[in-house]
């Protein structure tokens, strides 16, 4: 009977939480919110949503995962803060919608003649390109290069490219600081051993002084399915220790995940298993996890749970692959799934990567497929 009660008491607890989807949801829409200016690296974007989620973990009651929630670190990063300006024949364009600049390329000011190196390609000066994209995809880059590169909206640009002005400013960081956010729910019976949820929360931030990266799938939902399980763990404390990182430069090549690994906070072989949320906002057609092929005992366990419940349509498997940031953790010998869904927008590292737009459609169910994964990893 006791056994009975406490399947019934976890069944009410994870609904419970699991519905708690306007918390997700708020989360999604602050750190999508322009005062963060798309969590990266002008306007103290990253800086400002890191403050956020250690408040976030305080208020929840997760204690540090070392002396401090926050794991500072810092790499070498291009920005642009300021002037972002470029005409192509006399038209202004809109950053972001028309075009995007290349993100190791340095800062330009000139007004050049266009001439064409093939029907996408046009060179102004051996220093300064044109090349027209289906679509604008922006990242980040740790250093700067010597040619400036615009890269022109197809699908918003018609004309031939004949003559450009362009102002624009870049400023290089050697050492830009950032910070890992680590918080732990300690265990009831073997608090020393822990399973671990992950998500990084830095974006691309902002390219000029008027146009940044929202972020909302990537990757304002995985933080927000993080704390919204760090409550449910706060709240229903388990026998194992379950830790919450929130990694900071994973845009910028998994530089917080690889500093992380390098300087762990607690004992890698501690980790039981780790589960990275990345891009998972959307999940009507389903989701994919990383290293099933790597932990083929595991995925089973996982395929198991949904066929029993049913919780996501088709989980697809994926081999290993060094694409987020589980990666350098499974590197060293951590049992790691990277988890993203598939359906609705497409928008990826693009302005249109907006709150309004993201569905969060299957945020219920993988909610409670983590929680039940995690509690048949512990049996």
């Amino acid at each position: 009977m006791k056994k009975l009660w406490a399947i019934i008491f976890l069944f009410l607890a994870i609904n419970t939480f699991a519905q708690d989807s306007t918390y997700t949801r708020n989360v999604v829409n602050t750190l999508t919110s322009k005062a963060f200016w798309g969590r990266g690296y002008t306007k103290d974007g990253m800086k400002k949503a890191a403050d956020y989620i250690v408040d976030a973990y305080q208020k929840i009651g997760l204690s540090p995962m070392g002396t401090a929630y926050k794991q500072m670190f810092n790499f070498p990063v291009n920005t642009f803060p300021g002037k972002m300006k470029v005409s192509i024949n006399g038209k202004k364009l809109i950053p972001g919608e028309d075009f995007i600049i290349n993100n190791e390329s340095p800062g330009v000011k000139q007004i050049s003649k266009l001439t064409p190196v093939d029907s996408l390609n046009y060179r102004a000066t051996p220093s300064l390109q044109v090349l027209l994209k289906d679509k604008l995809t922006w990242s980040v880059a740790t250093e700067v290069g010597d040619v400036t590169t615009i890269q022109l909206n197809k699908k918003r640009f018609a004309a031939i490219p004949k003559e450009i002005s362009v102002d624009i400013e870049n400023k290089f960081i050697p050492n830009f600081q950032a910070a890992n956010i680590s918080g732990l729910v300690k265990g009831t019976k073997y608090p020393d051993s822990l399973f671990i949820i992950t998500a990084h929360y830095d974006h691309l931030g902002g390219m000029g002084a008027a146009t940044y990266f929202p972020g909302a799938n990537d990757n304002a939902a995985g933080v927000a399915t993080l704390l919204s399980l760090a409550k449910y763990y706060a709240a229903n404390p388990q026998p194992y220790s379950i830790g919450f990182i929130c990694f900071a430069g994973e845009e910028a090549g998994l530089l917080g995940s690889r500093y992380f690994v390098e300087n762990p906070l607690v004992p890698l072989v501690n980790i039981k298993f780790l589960i990275n949320l990345d891009l998972v906002g959307t999940g009507a057609a389903g989701m994919t996890v990383v290293n099933a092929s790597v932990y083929p005992k595991a995925f089973a366990q996982l395929n198991a749970i949904n066929n029993e419940h049913h919780y996501i349509t088709k989980i697809n498997p994926r081999g290993k692959a060094a694409n987020s940031d589980h990666y350098f953790f499974t590197e060293k010998g951590v049992p790691a799934f990277f988890i993203y869904t598939q359906g609705g927008p497409s928008a990826y590292h693009d302005i249109f990567d907006k709150p309004e737009t993201l569905p969060l459609t299957k945020y219920k169910d993988l909610f409670k497929l983590i929680v039940g994964f995690n509690q048949k990893l512990m049996e």
